[in-house]
């Protein structure tokens, strides 16, 4: 069996990336690049050249379609993306999509007009469904959102896991009542759901889940209507981190307070939510690790087109906080 990139990488003690750049025209030391010339040649590696001809007829850029760049989320990831392809030798072109399925069919032909080497996708639930990656001449790695099994390459979190704790530490600390908000456009929210709605049966709760969109000014909107409600969460959960702004925004308008008037927790450890009164709890994920693993996995591909579909599944990380300090009655 003939030697693949990712062999070179673990020789050379460096990542498919920087191999990439060491052996094409991409920034490297010439020590760094000896190196890894050194572990190729001992492993009888060479690069696909049909690959590499792919590149040359495209642009040496990819595709980066994320689904809303006001999402903290997204800005992270993207910056991870970027350093990656920079070190790659590559380019990146951005496209924000709204959540609008009728844009990421537009950016996807634009992809195909700029000729692309290859696009790192987070789809709507629609299109991911609809998606059909061997229809373009690039591959497609999805992040934070993936299609049907074997579809394409991509990134997630394990977001049924991390709803799961985050239910599991309300219930711990001694909350009943537990709502939650998740975007309705996303396989992650729906993922999250049935997390949330997996761990309150296993407790023998019945708590309330609402889809709705995923910004902070919705969230904003159906928090103050629940509250106004006479059976209101004494906890409530939301998915991202734009729909837990808009929750805490609505509990400040209502002049109530987390955790004494309703315990908060979420997703996404932005700088904001460790300043809120003591903090709040959040599930931080490994957000830099997502871009990184998506642009590798994409450069993999490029290099070896026959590779079989993967998942990686990363894992986040539970952030207690004050926001969710043991209920009074506990």
């Amino acid at each position: 069996m003939s030697a693949k990139i990712k062999d070179v990488a673990a020789a050379a003690g460096v990542s498919v990336a920087t191999v990439s750049r060491a052996l094409g025209s991409g920034p490297v030391s010439a020590a760094l690049r000896q190196r890894v010339e050194e572990a190729a040649k001992q492993l009888g590696y060479r690069p696909n050249l049909s690959a590499r001809r792919l590149r040359s007829q495209h642009t040496q850029t990819v595709g980066l379609i994320v689904s809303d760049i006001r999402n903290p989320f997204f800005t992270a990831v993207s910056r991870a993306v970027e350093d990656a392809a920079y070190q790659a030798g590559m380019r990146v072109i951005l496209c924000n999509t709204d959540e609008n399925p009728d844009k990421e069919a537009m950016y996807l032909r634009l992809m195909e007009e700029e000729r692309v080497s290859g696009v790192i996708f987070s789809p709507t639930r629609d299109t991911a469904r609809r998606l059909r990656p061997d229809a373009y001449d690039f591959p497609v790695v999805m992040i934070d959102r993936a299609g049907p099994a074997g579809q394409a390459d991509a990134v997630v979190l394990d977001n049924r896991l991390a709803a799961r704790q985050l239910v599991e530490h309300l219930v711990a600390q001694g909350y009943r009542h537990i709502g939650g908000l998740f975007g309705n456009t996303s396989s992650t929210g729906a993922e999250r759901h049935a997390g949330f709605e997996a761990a309150l049966a296993a407790h023998g709760l019945a708590g309330e889940g609402r889809f709705i969109a995923p910004t902070a000014e919705a969230a904003e909107a159906v928090v103050t209507q629940w509250l106004a409600e006479e059976q209101r969460p004494d906890a409530l959960i939301a998915s991202n981190g734009l729909l837990l702004l808009g929750a805490l925004r609505a509990l400040q308008r209502a002049g109530l307070s987390s955790p004494h008037d309703l315990a908060l927790a979420g997703f996404d450890n932005e700088v904001w939510t460790g300043l809120v009164g003591n903090g709040l709890t959040v599930i931080e994920q490994p957000v830099y690790e997502i871009g990184r693993t998506a642009m590798e996995m994409l450069l993999s591909r490029l290099d070896d087109p026959g590779l079989s579909i993967r998942s990686v599944v990363l894992a986040g990380r539970l952030l207690v906080r004050g926001s969710t300090s043991p209920h009074p009655s506990a």
